[in-house]
């Protein structure tokens, strides 16, 4: 299940090489002559650092996403979009930084061209390779239910995860026949001669083994076919980010999310919040008396809005941000997509997420962090409870600026279909949280603000 980590890792070795062998290019055509080890080692140093810088922004830019390497409308706009980027921060770093002993100007333009060409050459192979060339692996699914379904759709959507459903077997419903051009047998017991005529590598199980004699006895003969077995809810996630909520039971929590081994994480966590959120509102305080004066300019009302919101293990909490709607005429509802109410001063500190600054506050008082669930109303919540399974358990961290939903690229509306999408975003986080999960969070939320696109 670590073929896609894999196949990022060839993908980030493939841009260093495409980096390097563009500066190459560059002094070989600059000065028409292979490179000397002085010229060489004068342009390495420097270069390497705004390499990094590059391989930075690609990675916030999504560039390493799987997805987005097989879109190449999304995938053109994106690196070019990359390229623009660096290529600015690149003169930045030359003509700003003295110590440097070469301003390349010249130099530079060439290598971007260079690198630009053979990035997407680089790039359309790869994505060619994972479609056409590279293995995919054949797995199976032992039962049928509305996951499979999603999942099939998703498998045949992206080629490129490198993953064929050969088959389903399920004797629970005897009249499905077979999923689009995927054929579904009803006969357990036919298991073993179909993996080993399938060639199977992995087998996906939609219920639990032990509930079925039958079904334990078939999969313990096929132990000498060498397959792997994963449970749906594995699969699942790391096939959609999310947690699907209708396979999991209280089971799943027990064994999945070990708070006790978190300890140490949610220490430093702890601390980098603190003295982030600390520098954030000394270099932003200057700025708050000229935002809440425009503020009060547009509409009448306070400066910051305040409501009540539900923390870590249901603590009530008042959360901050400068006040972005209208209050005459206001009942508070949750905000929709283009929402009336929304003032034209306050929709730009939406997008900017200016409006959130605030929250700094929340976080040095150790009510909130960085990355987590969002933070919701405690009517809202009361509700959600009662028609959602396991909703109070993303209270079980605390709640967060933005977090692995936000950076999901989705809009999702206050709607029940939407909440359960962002609450099995918000099960993923909270299971697999991390300080590299963190970071990519927060790298992502930075990309999107940059991008105009808000979170």
């Amino acid at each position: 299940m670590n073929h896609n980590k894999f196949k990022k890792i060839i993908l980030l070795i493939g841009d260093v090489g495409i980096l390097y062998l563009s500066l190459y290019l560059t002094l070989l055509i600059r000065y028409w002559t292979k490179p000397t080890s002085e010229l060489w080692s004068s342009h390495v140093g420097p270069f390497t650092i705004i390499f990094v810088a590059w391989l930075l922004i690609f990675y916030i830019l999504n560039l390493y996403n799987l997805n987005i390497a097989a879109n190449n409308a999304n995938f053109f706009r994106q690196t070019g979009k990359g390229l623009l980027i660096a290529g600015l921060l690149s003169i930045a770093l030359f003509y700003l930084m003295p110590q440097i002993s070469i301003a390349p100007k010249r130099n530079l333009l060439i290598c971007v061209i260079i690198f630009a060409v053979l990035f997407f050459l680089w790039r359309q192979f790869f994505n060619w390779s994972l479609k056409s060339y590279l293995p995919k692996n054949n797995i199976a699914f032992i039962g049928l239910n509305n996951q499979v379904l999603e999942l099939i759709k998703e498998l045949k959507q992206k080629p490129h995860l490198g993953f064929n459903v050969a088959f389903v077997v399920d004797d629970k419903n005897p009249g499905q026949k077979n999923i689009g051009e995927i054929p579904v047998f009803n006969d357990v017991s036919r298991l073993y001669s179909l993996i080993s005529s399938k060639n199977i590598t992995n087998i996906i199980l939609t219920s639990d083994p032990h509930q079925s004699e039958e079904l334990r006895t078939i999969l313990f003969s096929c132990l000498p076919l060498k397959i792997s077995y994963t449970s749906l809810p594995n699969f699942y996630e790391n096939i959609t980010g999310r947690v699907p909520i209708e396979s999991i039971n209280q089971m799943w929590f027990l064994e999945n999310l070990s708070e006790g081994g978190k300890f140490w994480f949610d220490m430093a966590k702890r601390i980098c919040d603190f003295i982030l959120a600390l520098f954030i509102f000394l270099i932003t305080l200057i700025l708050w008396p000229l935002i809440g004066a425009i503020i009060k300019i547009e509409s009448k009302g306070p400066v910051f809005f305040r409501q009540k919101r539900v923390g870590r293990n249901n603590q009530l909490f008042n959360i901050i941000k400068f006040r972005t709607m209208t209050t005459a005429n206001n009942d508070f509802a949750p905000t929709t997509e283009n929402d009336s109410r929304i003032t034209k001063f306050g929709s730009w500190l939406r997008k900017t997420r200016i409006d959130e600054i605030p929250q700094v506050i929340n976080i040095l008082r150790g009510e909130m962090g960085f990355v987590g669930p969002r933070p919701e109303r405690p009517e809202l919540i009361k509700e959600l409870e009662e028609n959602i399974p396991f909703y109070n358990e993303r209270m079980l961290v605390k709640p967060g600026i933005t977090g692995w939903d936000q950076i999901s690229g989705q809009y999702h509306s206050p709607s029940r279909e939407d909440t359960l999408k962002k609450l099995q975003y918000d099960l993923f986080y909270i299971k697999n949280r991390s300080i590299y999960l963190d970071l990519s969070i927060i790298l992502k939320t930075i990309a999107t603000i940059l991008s105009g696109g808000g979170v």
